[in-house]
């Protein structure tokens, strides 16, 4: 998932609170530390920092308990709830006809981000086109089209044309029966003042339901600067933060939006045209700090799942045979990358580190994986720990494996089931923790 260095560092003040014998003013001082040094390494604006430690540690110790919260799971409560005042709330962009107008710096990946929208509504069912309003970078045209002849998407565009306002005219009347419009306009820096100029023009004929500013992840706090000069001239109503998954700064970005007065409404996570995330605060916050975002889950196994690619309630409980393990794999890899699936899913004890090594599941280590199940019988499908040593060995005989491999794959099985299992519950329920914040 995105900003996996900033997530990590706070689940682990998080563990201190989950840990702590007793909650008093030296653990919430050990915990806003923490907290302060994710956020500064994450680069978040030091005055955002210094303002949501104050108030953490304020809260935290002045004010009690709600009814039926003990004091761990309040201050847990508080730091979620402030960490989303940090990034502010979620733009409103709704499934409806509308036209929307893509604006940002040259490199931002504005245009594969353009395709991105583009697919996201696609997938929520509704029709959907694009116009290339971008003359001015070369490759602009054929990268665009390509991204959208791939993904069905009706596109329009002029090769060699120069006019970007007249473009933008007639693609209009060309897409009309379109539900959703999208407008790719050139990349520009904000005190260019030609494209500046071009820009508000596009607007004024276009007259947008929505102006999205594209910004990438790795500015980090100079996002800012770049937001606000973008939005007095043609108004913002919502920012794209792209590269999330592969940047350290990705926390001065997500924080400097909030003093432009707009507000995020994607994140780009990923190099694929599903790589874009409908951005909603509570969620993100909610899975940075390990307790997984379900709804998105849910949602995304809806658009991408048949009802029999997967078995939700024999996942949650813990208790799958090999077979439902292989099926599970399967379903998630359609889903995406494994490690984007899990960390959707609540971590039970807030301190369970999965290895690089459990989210690598190949192609090829899944058919290796076919290949053993295949030459094992009901029985040893069914109950892993009825393979013993011998059998192991008929296993990778019949399937043209080695031992080890076999080995490797019951190792696998159990490390999942732990990981599952360790989701219900332990010494601190993330998922009645969830069920009071009202994530």
């Amino acid at each position: 998932m995105v900003l996996d260095k900033l997530g990590t560092s706070l689940q682990d003040a998080i563990k201190k609170l989950v840990g702590a014998s007793r909650i008093d003013e030296k653990t919430v001082d050990d915990v806003v530390r923490d907290i302060q040094r994710a956020l500064l390494q994450a680069d978040v604006n030091v005055r955002h920092v210094m303002t949501l430690s104050q108030k953490i540690k304020q809260r935290s110790l002045k004010e009690l308990p709600p009814r039926g919260m003990n004091p761990r799971e309040h201050v847990i409560r508080i730091v979620y709830q402030e960490l989303i005042n940090i990034i502010g709330k979620s733009a409103d962009i709704r499934l409806a006809p509308q036209a929307i107008m893509m604006v940002g710096l040259q490199g931002s990946g504005k245009t594969t981000t353009t395709a991105k929208l583009a697919r996201y509504f696609q997938r929520k069912g509704l029709k959907t086109a694009v116009i290339c309003a971008d003359t001015f970078r070369p490759g602009a045209y054929d990268q665009l089209k390509t991204l959208c002849d791939r993904m069905g998407i009706f596109f329009y565009g002029e090769k060699d044309g120069s006019d970007a306002v007249g473009i933008t005219q007639r693609g209009l009347k060309e897409i009309a029966k379109y539900d959703v419009k999208i407008i790719d306009t050139a990349g520009r820096h904000a005190l260019e003042k030609d494209l500046i100029r071009e820009m508000e023009e596009i607007h004024r004929v276009a007259k947008p339901d929505h102006r999205l500013l594209v910004l990438d992840a790795a500015m980090g706090q100079l996002a800012s600067e770049q937001a606000k000069a973008f939005n007095a001239s043609i108004g913002i109503t919502g920012v794209v933060i792209t590269k999330l998954d592969g940047t350290a700064k990705g926390g001065g970005a997500l924080s400097a939006v909030n003093e432009t007065g707009s507000a995020i409404a994607f994140i780009g996570i990923g190099e694929t045209s599903e790589d874009l995330e409908r951005f909603e605060a509570d969620r993100f916050i909610s899975r940075l700090l390990g307790m997984g975002d379900i709804k998105s889950l849910i949602e995304k196994a809806e658009e991408t799942l048949k009802t029999e690619d997967v078995d939700m309630e024999a996942m949650m409980s813990g208790r799958f045979t090999l077979k439902d393990m292989y099926k599970q794999l399967e379903a998630m890899n359609k889903l995406g990358p494994l490690k984007q699936v899990m960390q959707m899913l609540p971590m039970g004890k807030l301190g369970m580190n999965i290895s690089e090594d459990a989210y690598n599941v190949t192609q090829e280590k899944m058919k290796k994986y076919k290949f053993m199940m295949d030459s094992m019988n009901e029985g040893e499908l069914g109950d892993p720990k009825r393979i013993n040593s011998s059998r192991i060995a008929r296993i990778a005989r019949g399937s043209g494996t080695k031992y080890e491999d076999v080995r490797e794959l019951l190792k696998y099985h159990k490390m999942m089931q732990k990981t599952i299992k360790g989701m219900k519950g332990g010494k601190f329920n993330i998922q009645k923790m969830m069920k009071k914040l009202g994530v």
